[in-house]
């Protein structure tokens, strides 16, 4: 908060209105006035702050200082950094199931963290980091590996690091590449790595010389391999927890249930939904895995709406955008292919768990910067090792540094 009122302050260097401000503004007081219609009022106001803070805050400053100020080599670089930190306590946590990041800091933040449940698979604690769920590090994780790739075909790590000469074998970037894939395994999220791979059909285009033929072929494999596999999966899911043979089927079973049971409750509140967390509960279906009918639920179809709006309307224009640049060198530098790709990344990942806490705030920094990318980039994919172009800032006192 004090940082945004600092940022109008200084007149909203580098802010350019645009019509994905009003989605996002729109989700924004759709998800605070459902709220205030099903509570009260301090209710709607405590979550209409939370949705500033974690939604519109994140993404007028992503729009605003990334692109504008061609800082999306260090915005990447950031992530990528903190997340291989990360990736170091979740093999900890993998072996001991015990969060350091809970243990230690939440002496800082006392309650904050007694809803943390480690959950196990394959005999190995389900790392969390410190976001709270496995789930919600699977996501942040998957984001954090396309951003990677991006860096490392675009040449953007140098091809020796001081800190990093020890390490043989690998340079640096592929050095990344392992933690940050690594940091992904550790949270044994398989819609996660379903949605990652799937995504990488988006990247596979961008990589290519010849885009229409590469789309072309991506494009009929979702079609004549993903449809039967769906169909086969709805049939595998269909059959009941009841009748369900092992662990795997009866999760798929209970998704599949989940939406048949709450559809007609959410029906109910078509429009407002019921508010956070007050929808009646279904006896057997008490955790709602799949963030569409969540939402549904908590705040109405114009919400769900909006949200499905901008990730397919994001996603389009990108490729569309994409499509229509020149192939890059090194090839895999261009921007647009791999935002469009973690958008396909969250709607796949998001229908089988709940976007909320840091993957949600994630989504809209993303949002952020690929709106500014797509209005005001005029290169891509072309600065390599040594080579970044950056616009010099001669503010005094510029807030650079990423925490």
């Amino acid at each position: 908060m004090a940082l945004f009122l600092v940022f109008l302050m200084k007149g909203a260097p580098g802010y350019r209105f645009s019509y994905t401000d009003l989605v996002v503004g729109m989700y924004t007081f759709a998800v605070s006035y459902s709220e205030f219609l099903a509570s009260d009022y301090s209710d709607a106001q405590n979550l209409m702050f939370t949705e500033l803070t974690s939604v519109l805050f994140p993404y007028i400053f992503a729009k605003s200082l990334i692109e504008p100020f061609n800082s999306r080599y260090d915005f990447a670089k950031s992530i990528v950094l903190c997340l291989s930190a990360v990736f170091l306590m979740n093999l900890f946590e993998n072996k001991m199931g015990y969060n350091l990041w809970n243990v230690y800091l939440g002496m800082f933040f006392p309650g904050q963290g007694q809803g943390w449940i480690t959950t196990f698979r394959f005999g190995l604690a389900r790392a969390a980091g410190p976001y709270g769920h496995c789930l919600i590090d699977g996501i942040i994780m998957a984001v954090g590996y396309r951003l990677q790739r991006w860096l490392q075909w675009s040449d953007a790590w140098p091809h020796k690091i001081k800190q990093l000469a020890w390490v043989p074998l690998v340079t640096p970037a592929q050095l990344f590449t392992l933690m940050i894939l690594g940091g992904a395994l550790s949270t044994l999220g398989k819609g996660q790595w379903l949605a990652g791979i799937i995504a990488a059909g988006i990247v596979i285009i961008g990589r290519s010389k010849k885009r229409g033929a590469a789309m072309t072929t991506v494009l009929s494999v979702m079609i004549f391999v993903g449809i039967p596999l769906l169909i086969a999966f709805l049939n595998y899911a269909s059959v009941g927890r009841i009748n369900a043979t092992d662990d795997n089927q009866e999760t798929a079973a209970y998704r599949y249930e989940l939406v048949a049971e709450y559809m007609d409750v959410a029906s109910d509140n078509l429009w407002w939904g019921w508010g956070l967390m007050k929808w009646p509960k279904v006896d057997g279906f008490e955790s709602i895995d799949n963030h569409f009918l969540l939402a549904y639920l908590n705040h109405g179809v114009i919400a769900v709406t909006l949200l499905l709006i901008i990730i397919f309307g994001m996603m389009g224009r990108l490729i569309i955008h994409g499509m229509s640049r020149p192939v890059t060198e090194p090839r895999g530098g261009s921007l647009a292919f791999t935002l469009a790709a973690i958008y396909l990344m969250y709607f796949i990942a998001v229908a089988t768990v709940a976007m909320m806490y840091q993957s949600s705030t994630l989504f809209f920094i993303i949002t952020g910067l690929s709106e500014s990318y797509l209005r005001t980039s005029t290169w891509d994919g072309e600065q390599g090792d040594g080579k970044i172009k950056s616009i010099p800032d001669t503010r005094k006192f510029k807030f650079k540094k990423v925490l």
